[in-house]
């Protein structure tokens, strides 16, 4: 049997989560606009053509952007060894959605912390939908994404990342979590694997 007849989609049961597809991540703070191993560019493309055709079969789609405050530093803030520096300036657009993305969300929930869930209402938004699938795409794939995934897993989720609509800001954050974490956590696909499971449908 092969990855994409292994899959299993039910369209109508499934939500697209995109985690952090916003101005202030794709573009970048401080200047660190690279990422890899995907631009946030491709990312962004193949995560539009997969919200397109999911919501074309009935699916959800749900756009999680992070909002700092105006302050730059999420809360609660526990002290650690790499902490989020404090007062940087957040530029007003940091929280926006990137205007590829705009048209393609079905819900925007906004968070605080690295976690989609914690604190926010998407799980309740997902149950209320009969969601048990999940697709999760966005930036940054160890970040992110990756809490995102984490917190879904406890949760029950059955999930799917779609691997070239994800990035980090560095190729070897992304591979590590790719190869290490995220085939522990539910499975790991590309977006042409995740469309052509649709296509069945």
């Amino acid at each position: 049997m092969s990855t994409e007849d292994a899959l299993g989609i039910d369209p109508e049961t499934t939500a697209l989560v995109l985690v952090d597809f916003q101005r202030g991540v794709v573009e970048g703070m401080g200047g660190a606009t690279a990422l890899g191993p995907h631009t946030a560019e491709d990312a962004v493309g193949r995560a539009r053509r997969t919200a397109t055709a999911l919501r074309e079969l009935g699916g959800l789609v749900v756009v999680v952007r992070g909002s700092m405050g105006l302050s730059g530093v999420p809360f609660p803030t526990p002290r650690t060894d790499a902490g989020v520096p404090s007062g940087v300036p957040v530029p007003p657009h940091w929280a926006e959605i990137v205007p590829r993305l705009t048209d393609c969300a079905d819900h925007v929930v906004t968070k605080h912390q690295w976690g989609s869930f914690y604190g926010t209402e998407l799980e309740v938004l997902l149950r209320r939908n009969g969601v048990t699938t999940l697709l999760l795409a966005g930036v940054a794939t160890n970040l992110g994404v990756e809490s995102a995934a984490r917190e879904a897993y406890d949760r029950g989720f059955e999930q799917v990342l779609i691997e070239d609509a994800t990035t980090a800001f560095d190729a070897a954050a992304h591979h590590d979590s790719v190869s290490r974490v995220m085939p522990l956590l539910g499975r790991v696909r590309s977006t042409e694997q995740v469309l052509a499971a649709f296509a069945r449908h």
